[in-house]
C-alpha cells in the first residue's frame, strides 16, 4: 500500500505541476454553476433541495473527465516516460491502481469544492441532507466509473485526442442506454431481457437512485464491477506494453 501511494503522491504533483488541473477545475465549477443556476432555475424551483444541482454532472462528466483520463497512460507513451515508470519497483496493480486513485482524489477534490451550494441551499431552507450526502457519493462513483473507462483507453493509445474523443463518446454510450430513446429502439424487436440489460448499463439510471437517498446494493455493485472490469481491463493492456 506504501508504494501504491507513493504513485498517488507522483501523479497528484503532477496534475498541479500543470495548468490542465487548475483550467479543469474552474472549467467544472463555473459550468456546473451556471447548469444549476440558470438551466436548473435554482432559485425559481423554491425547492430545498438540490436535484438542480445533481441532474447535470453525467453530461459535465462526460466532457470533462476524460480531460483527466486522457493522459494517464497516453502522455506517459507519448513522452516515452512509461518505459522508466514500468522499470520502477512497483508492480503492475500497484502503478494501475496508483494512477487510478489519483485521478479519483483529484475529481474528490474538485467535487468537494461545490460545497458552496450546499450550505446555500442549507441558509435557504431545511432540505434533507442525508439525500444531498448519498448524491455526493452517486456523483464521485459516477465519476469513478468514467475514469476507470478512460483510464483504459488512455492504455491503449500516444494520441491523447484520440483517448479523450473515444472515452467521451463510450461514456455518453453509457449514460444514454437508459434513455427512451434508446430503449424505444431496441425494445421494437429486442427481447425484453435484453432491453432490460441495456437499461441497466446506464449510468443515469444508477445515478438517479442514489442521488435520490437510496444506496442499494444493486447501485453500488453496478458501480464497482464496472470499475473493477476497466481496471482490470487496463493492467492488460499495460502488461502488454510491458512485453514490448
Amino acid at each position: 500500500m506504501n508504494t501504491t501511494f507513493i504513485v498517488v503522491r507522483r501523479e497528484l504533483s503532477g496534475y498541479f505541476s500543470t495548468p490542465v488541473a487548475y483550467v479543469f477545475i474552474i472549467a467544472f465549477l463555473a459550468l456546473l454553476g451556471a447548469m444549476t443556476f440558470f438551466v436548473g432555475n435554482f432559485f425559481e424551483r423554491g425547492l430545498a433541495d438540490l436535484n438542480a444541482f445533481f441532474q447535470f454532472h453525467p453530461w459535465l462528466y462526460m466532457l470533462l473527465i476524460p480531460a483527466i483520463s486522457m493522459r494517464l497512460w497516453a502522455e506517459e507513451r507519448k513522452t516515452g516516460t512509461i518505459e522508466m515508470f514500468l522499470t520502477l519497483p512497483i508492480s503492475l496493480t500497484q502503478a494501475v491502481i496508483g494512477k487510478y486513485l489519483a485521478a479519483v482524489i483529484f475529481t474528490a477534490i474538485a467535487l468537494a469544492l461545490t460545497f458552496p451550494i450546499w450550505i446555500t441551499v442549507n441558509y435557504l431552507g431545511e432540505p434533507d441532507n442525508g439525500v444531498i450526502l448519498a448524491g455526493y457519493i452517486g456523483s464521485l462513483l459516477m465519476a469513478a466509473g468514467f475514469l476507470a473507462i478512460g483510464s483504459f483507453i488512455s492504455a491503449l493509445t500516444k494520441n491523447q485526442v484520440i483517448a479523450f474523443v473515444i472515452t467521451a463518446s463510450l461514456s455518453f454510450v453509457f449514460i444514454a442506454s437508459g434513455a427512451p430513446l434508446v430503449l424505444n429502439f431496441f425494445s421494437g424487436w429486442a427481447p425484453q431481457q435484453a432491453v432490460d440489460f441495456i437499461a441497466s448499463l446506464s449510468f443515469l439510471t444508477h445515478f438517479t437512485a442514489i442521488s435520490k437517498g437510496v444506496l442499494d446494493v444493486t447501485d453500488l455493485a453496478y458501480f464497482g464491477s464496472l470499475i473493477a472490469v476497466f481496471l482490470f481491463a487496463t493492467a492488460l493492456a499495460v502488461a502488454r506494453l510491458k512485453g514490448e
